[in-house]
């Protein structure tokens, strides 16, 4: 994860997601506490009914077990069993994951829950200094990241993507031998990422601030690149080119890792040879880009 807290696969290729951030994250928390008062009232109900008449050690040992189920056991089976979801996350649409991007184990949630139970939850019982003190760390990270996820090497995103934002730009046709000679390895990831939401948003900005932007942005991308595009293309065009044949190389570059680790070779296609299936959610609609040529 790098400090903005963008997530790079093993490819050096940004995979797109959405932190969740103190909002979003304080709403499931809210959720999440109420849910564990509930669990934790039925429980010490029950936990009441079996210690009547019994010895204090009994009733001490009871409430140290409630409190166990419900701040580690509770928290710990439901997110590994939902992959990183509590009830909270599900009605936020959030969800936590491993900083490379991978789904959490028993591991994670427990040390996840152990941190909280010891350092974070304390301010319940005490002083809300704690709190104010986990609230700071949280937006103090790139990532809002808290206590616990620091500790577990884990990050809490929204799983609720708009659809556009996985959506890859078919590449022009008349591009593609062009783009296949394309030199990437000086394009910045935040550039590239900036012109692929431009593009997946394209519909949403109105003219002429959506010719000016995309001017805008296919000359940065063309200072990071070689060759220079040719004469009199759109600069919606030469920005579609550039990230589909981006995207086609971090695909081949991914099948070639996969198919090393598998022991499976499946033959994937040469990098350098021209591009002609670079979508990745078939049936978009296509956008209404600027039309103004790059200058």
């Amino acid at each position: 994860m790098r400090g903005d807290g963008a997530v790079i696969s093993g490819e050096a290729v940004e995979v797109e997601v959405r932190l969740a951030r103190v909002g979003s994250r304080m709403l499931a928390f809210l959720l999440d506490v109420t849910a564990q008062l509930v669990f934790g009232w039925l429980l010490a109900v029950i936990g009441l009914l079996l210690t009547v008449n019994r010895s204090q050690g009994v009733t001490a040992g009871v409430s140290v077990l409630v409190l166990v189920l419900v701040f580690v056991a509770y928290p710990v089976a439901l997110e590994t069993l939902t992959g990183g979801r509590s009830l909270g996350k599900l009605a936020m649409g959030l969800r936590v994951v491993r900083v490379d991007g991978g789904p959490i184990g028993f591991r994670q949630a427990l040390t996840r829950a152990l941190v909280g139970l010891a350092v974070e939850w304390p301010g319940v019982l005490v002083p809300p200094l704690s709190w104010l003190v986990c609230l700071g760390v949280m937006i103090g990270q790139p990532a809002g990241r808290r206590l616990g996820d620091l500790a577990a090497g884990t990050v809490v995103i929204h799983e609720r993507n708009p659809a556009a934002w996985g959506w890859v730009p078919a590449m022009p046709p008349y591009l593609a031998d062009w783009a296949a000679t394309l030199d990437l390895t000086g394009l910045d990831d935040d550039l590239a990422l900036r012109v692929r939401h431009y593009l997946a948003r394209n519909r949403e900005i109105i003219e002429p601030a959506r010719t000016r932007l995309g001017t805008e942005l296919a000359a940065r991308v063309a200072r990071q690149t070689t060759p220079p595009v040719p004469p009199g293309i759109p600069g919606w065009a030469y920005l579609a080119a550039v990230v589909a044949e981006r995207h086609r190389r971090a695909s081949y570059r991914m099948a070639v890792r996969r198919a090393t680790v598998d022991g499976i070779w499946a033959d994937p296609p040469d990098p350098l040879l021209p591009a002609t299936v670079p979508t990745v959610r078939p049936g978009a609609p296509e956008p209404a880009y600027g039309s103004g040529p790059l200058r």
